[in-house]
């Protein structure tokens, strides 16, 4: 498997620059390969987006669909992003993929992002499947996905603030990038959203003939005893088993693959396939602790390391939430961040949660922000904090900081996890 795949440095414009052109000019000169990809179901949020898209993976896995899926960032290596069939792309095919779309770019200054969109349409083409499940990478309007002129579905996962430098200064901005993947005709399915978001998805799904199904008018969600219950005018699931990923935001994620599976239009996913999804899901990093390896090693029996990619206010509140159910021992943070992050507020959530907070600089993140700078965010807040050389050094001082068993999430940033889960297997 391999880290990324080479893409010389003359090709590249600005690291991030919208605009639906280039990728278009580089597929025509591969053959126009989107246009010979399986039906695609189209995703597009803040939050949420491949959490949903893994479980609707594992639910059409289930029902005996091959599935393709484009999702980023990676956590280990760049393979990841590329699933054919359920397998990861392999270093040949991504090698090969990569030299097709370096030569047919020839002079054109594409973004690196725009390059490996390319490659995963090239590797959709041949490479046979049912379906397609295609996240966008920021936004929505402008993003190298958006250039198919009628997906199967689109797919609106909860729309929050992130990323204003480029998509605008508040979420009713942001939402109108976002819902730009909507297509006239075309069913659109709306996870739970703010009500003024929701407003501006029907408001577009109206203009555009486009029909909706959304969370908490269409379809809810709730958490059981023994699992899960999915509502909706079709009939209820009354019985579904707790999703394989811990949090009862997911019971959120899981409600909008079920409403995914329930109206495709050509695939068949059964009760059963949906409770075998539910079980079977694997998404690294959303909520996952650590049960052994390099980094647990460092640590006194009975203390927990979890790792989260929540970065953004949203995933804050998330992840806040979750703190508040674990009162039975103390909680630590680690964090690390990329540059432009509002560092300042997302700590915000945690004051009075955590009793100390590391903060290291991501090692796999090339715009990752200082440990010093995120420290005097956090002490900003009310919350003590410390700046270390990496996490080895700042777990082996939270582990002094207790007598007991305690727990320690990390968080900031997917690259933070994925600099652990490194660590952790070295």
């Amino acid at each position: 498997m391999v880290f990324m795949p080479h893409w010389p440095k003359p090709l590249g414009s600005k690291p991030i620059d919208f605009g639906l052109e280039r990728v278009l000019e580089l597929l025509k000169r591969l053959g126009d390969p989107h246009k010979s990809i399986p039906p695609v179901v189209h995703f597009a949020g803040t939050n949420g987006k491949g959490s949903t898209i893994a479980f609707a993976k594992a639910m059409l896995e289930a029902a005996g669909y091959r599935v393709h899926t484009y999702t980023s960032p990676h956590l280990l290596n760049f393979n990841e992003r590329i699933n054919l069939a359920g397998k990861d792309i392999s270093d040949d095919m991504l090698t090969q993929f990569a030299e097709e779309c370096r030569i047919a770019a020839d002079e054109m200054r594409i973004t690196f992002y725009e390059g490996t969109t390319a490659m995963a349409f090239l590797a959709f083409s041949k490479v046979e499947a049912d379906i397609v499940l295609l996240e966008t990478g920021m936004g929505g309007r402008l993003d190298a996905t958006n250039i198919l002129e009628r997906p199967l579905a689109t797919v609106l996962t909860p729309i929050s603030l992130d990323h204003t430098e480029y998509l605008g200064p508040d979420v009713q901005t942001i939402a109108r990038e976002k819902i730009e993947i909507m297509r006239p005709g075309v069913l659109c399915i709306s996870s739970l959203q703010f009500d003024e978001v929701h407003d501006i998805i029907e408001g577009h799904a109206v203009k555009l003939g486009a029909p909706l199904l959304s969370y908490g008018f269409d379809w809810v969600a709730d958490k059981t005893a023994d699992g899960m219950a999915y509502k909706n005018v079709r009939g209820d699931l009354d019985d579904l088993p707790a999703p394989a990923l811990f949090g009862d935001h997911q019971i959120i994620n899981a409600s909008t693959a079920i409403a995914i599976m329930q109206n495709l239009k050509g695939f068949e996913v059964t009760e059963r396939d949906i409770a075998e999804g539910l079980q079977k899901i694997k998404w690294p990093a959303r909520m996952q602790q650590l049960k052994s390896g390099k980094l647990m090693d460092r640590l006194p029996d009975g203390w927990e390391i979890w790792l989260d990619g929540a970065h953004n206010n949203a995933g804050a509140h998330i992840v806040s939430c979750i703190l508040d159910g674990w009162t039975d021992r103390s909680t630590y943070m680690i964090c690390g961040f990329t540059k432009g992050r509002n560092v300042e507020e997302f700590f915000r959530y945690f004051k009075d949660k955590v009793d100390f907070v590391g903060t290291v600089l991501v090692q796999t993140e090339p715009s990752a922000q200082k440990a010093e700078d995120i420290a005097k965010a956090a002490q900003k807040t009310g919350l003590e904090a410390k700046p270390f050389e990496n996490l080895e050094e700042s777990l082996g001082y939270i582990a002094k900081l207790s007598d007991k068993p305690a727990r320690i999430i990390l968080c900031g940033s997917l690259y933070l996890a994925s600099d652990a889960l490194i660590a952790n297997r070295l």
